[in-house]
């Protein structure tokens, strides 16, 4: 049992953790969802967990130094607070010299002047509190015995300071917010384009939790930032939040995206391939973009979602007497008709992935696990008991895809038929 502390500033607390046990602070404390700020700070923990803990980190990961984008200010390009937006970036070598893999980070989202104001004051919303060196570990793992096809390439991480995945463009100058992730967005490609993007053969661009959902918006910008002859992809990993009722019948998830998307100006950024056909508040849902996304894109999700069975299904104001809280801490203690609640869960995600299953340019990692973000942890990522999906880890099942080396759309049999899981419990 491995002693962890928190690397983010919204965590003020120390864990201690195994592969797959959290001993965090009391549940009705950690996640009690009396304010919709806890609705970012479960989302912080969980990505700060997956991240960073002690027991899925390599030995002595690689640590880079943060960028700010100096030029940013000029173009309005600022976090919630006004300052500069930023990146860590670690030069490619080798045969990797000219590819370029850029990670879009997560972290939640702020749907009301309350959450943003709140957000601002911290590194979730101001470059002030920005953590100035991280470790890069699975996906941008140096090390090709942890990250096999990506290890050589140029790799970023572009911090996330804006609260609507990166497609906001507006602001409220009485509680001193700037919604500007589309210009965060813009001037964070301009300028890594000025620093040898531009000259790319190769370019992965993909993001964790609300950074999937950012790598799945702005995926077909990318595309259109290179001439054709570059190898333009895009990876989506746990950015699949589905549109669906909660353990009351009610839609938590919908009415809080409906106040993200109205209140950060995000309208005129979604793709109009959707909003030509549905309201915006729906266009920032993965499931009604995927199937129109031309650029080749690869969805790795859990079937059971940690962060969506915490806060979407079965949120506190849609649980108010606890009945959901034993089974949302360990998945263990989930009662048979809770089960199957989570079963009719994994079949609408199945659903919406049917139409985008069919094209052949598309990649599927769907496990049937209770996690959140695998492609930065490294024992999810790479490891030597990684999860698998007939044998194949899923940063085998990315590289074949990505490289084409095989057809990869993967797809769990149903929990618990899962053995290899690291799954997320909390005590």
């Amino acid at each position: 049992m491995g002693k962890f502390m928190g690397f983010w500033g919204v965590i003020f607390a120390v864990f201690f953790l195994s592969k797959w046990v959290v001993k965090s602070f009391e549940v009705d404390e950690l996640f009690d969802n009396r304010t919709e700020v806890s609705f970012l700070e479960s989302m912080s923990l969980l990505e700060s967990v997956y991240g960073v803990s002690a027991a899925a980190a390599p030995p002595n990961p690689l640590m880079v130094g943060l960028t700010l984008i100096q030029g940013a200010a000029a173009k309005g390009a600022v976090c919630l607070d006004g300052t500069l937006p930023g990146y860590h970036f670690h030069r490619g070598f080798g045969t990797g010299a000219n590819s370029w893999l850029i990670q879009l980070e997560g972290g939640g989202w702020c749907n009301n002047i309350m959450t943003c104001v709140y957000r601002k004051k911290t590194h979730r919303g101001s470059s002030t509190y920005f953590e100035k060196i991280i470790p890069f570990t699975g996906i941008l793992s140096n090390k090709a015995q942890e990250n096999p096809d990506f290890f050589n390439w140029n790799r970023v991480k572009i911090r996330y300071c804006d609260g609507a995945s990166f497609t906001g463009d507006s602001e409220n100058k009485a509680a001193g917010l700037q919604f500007r992730g589309q210009r965060i967005w813009l001037a964070a490609m301009e300028d890594l384009m000025s620093k040898g993007m531009r000259n790319a053969n190769q370019a992965l661009l993909s993001g964790c939790s609300a950074g999937g959902l950012a790598s799945i918006l702005h995926c077909d910008e990318f595309r259109h930032l290179f001439p054709r002859r570059t190898k333009v992809k895009c990876l989506s990993d746990a950015g699949l939040f589905m549109d669906v009722t909660d353990v009351s019948g009610g839609h938590t998830m919908r009415n809080f995206f409906a106040g993200v998307v109205s209140l950060q100006g995000v309208q005129r950024n979604l793709p109009s391939t959707c909003t030509n056909r549905l309201d915006p508040t729906s266009c920032f849902f993965p499931q009604n973009l995927i199937a129109n996304i031309r650029t080749p894109l690869f969805i790795l999700n859990a079937a059971y979602d940690s962060w969506q069975i915490l806060e979407s299904l079965a949120p506190k104001p849609a649980d108010p007497h606890g009945n959901w809280l034993n089974c949302k801490m360990n998945y263990a203690r989930c009662s048979a008709s809770q089960i199957r609640y989570l079963q009719g869960f994994r079949a609408h995600m199945l659903n919406a992935v049917k139409g985008f299953y069919a094209s052949r340019q598309n990649g599927l990692f769907i496990n049937s696990c209770f996690a959140h973000c695998q492609s930065e942890r490294q024992d999810t990522w790479f490891a030597n008991d990684s999860p698998v999906i007939g044998n194949k880890a899923v940063a085998i099942a990315v590289g074949d895809w990505y490289f084409d080396r095989a057809t990869t759309k993967a797809i769990d049999c149903a929990y618990p038929c899962d053995k290899t899981c690291h799954n997320l419990v909390f005590r």
